[in-house]
């Protein structure tokens, strides 16, 4: 009896010492730390954002881009007097305002002429460990300056086409595996979402109906393409995602590649009214997700479409 009393008593201080711990490393109990990296290539621009040059100090109310190479970051806190570069300016005005938040967010790209699947999954774990780091070392550095600023980290991955829009076609491109596209920052305590949706209030379009074992748009959608196409026209920031799907008679080779040239049909509608080819993206689904009951005529001709998705 004595010894399970004891026993008892020991895990009751094991647990309390836990406690503890997790306490001191996330403030009170129960907190958890939010992951750092932000999933998936996000669909913004630089013009979405507000460059650092234009200020010396920040509205809390907007987000910053800063051509900065965060990769620096590390070699340059090891200096006595770091020249921050296109950086300066936010370091200046961290040190004068005090305890002045910042959300950092370091940017990176892949290649986009790099094809390999594989290697691109390893450039993408690489970018993020290394912008990780870099983050870290600024924190190191800022808290050996007694600088009292609260800080939170991101990583996040950007397609550098979409990010820099007409400029990808007027400027020299990068040839590094892994571009290093800056850092946005903001300075502000309330909730903000850094990666503002192009789509987001964009008018929605119906999806554009096939009959069974054709690809042909019959010309009752004419009207509805004008309208998107031209929706685009006056939206440059859009983008759209054409996405085809059919029933399931036949094999899934045959309708996974009926479904790819019903999009593609309506890609070629839209491109002939005058929208560009790179703001075209093409997915084909095959049999996925039906909508209908493939039993029925009428069910089967519900499934035999292709999605428009506004991005």
């Amino acid at each position: 009896m004595k010894k399970l009393v004891s026993l008892i008593l020991v895990s009751l201080s094991l647990l309390f010492v836990m406690s503890l711990d997790t306490y001191a490393q996330n403030g009170k109990k129960g907190v958890k730390e939010t992951s750092p990296f932000v999933d998936g290539k996000q669909k913004v621009r630089k013009c979405d954002y507000d460059s650092i040059w234009k200020f010396t100090t920040f509205d809390a109310k907007k987000v910053y881009f800063c051509d900065f190479d965060y990769t620096k970051i590390a070699e340059l806190s090891e200096m006595r007097h770091p020249d921050w570069g296109n950086f300066n300016p936010v370091v200046n005005y961290l040190s004068t305002v005090s305890r002045s938040p910042m959300r950092m967010c370091a940017l990176f790209a892949i290649n986009p002429n790099i094809e390999d699947e594989a290697l691109r999954q390893q450039l993408v774990e690489q970018g993020r460990e290394e912008a990780l780091a870099s983050l870290k070392a600024y924190k190191a550095w800022a808290d050996d300056e007694d600088m009292r600023n609260k800080l939170q980290f991101m990583v996040a991955q950007v397609d550098n086409r979409y990010w820099q829009g007409t400029e990808y076609f007027t400027t020299e491109q990068p040839s590094d595996q892994i571009i290093h596209v800056g850092m946005l920052l903001y300075f502000g305590t309330k909730k903000v979402n850094l990666f503002p949706s192009a789509a987001e209030g964009a008018k929605t379009f119906s999806d554009i109906k096939f009959f069974p074992n054709d690809a042909t748009v019959v010309e009752s959608w004419e009207p509805m393409l004008d309208s998107l196409a031209a929706y685009m026209l006056g939206n440059d920031r859009l983008e759209v995602m054409l996405r085809g799907y059919s029933d399931n008679v036949g094999t899934d080779a045959y309708n996974l590649g009926l479904s790819r040239q019903r999009a593609v049909e309506v890609k070629k509608k839209l491109i002939a009214r005058g929208v560009n080819e790179y703001r075209i993206e093409i997915e084909a689904k095959g049999t996925a997700d039906p909508i209908g009951d493939n039993s029925t005529y009428e069910g089967r001709i519900m499934n035999n479409r292709v999605a428009i998705i506004l991005q």
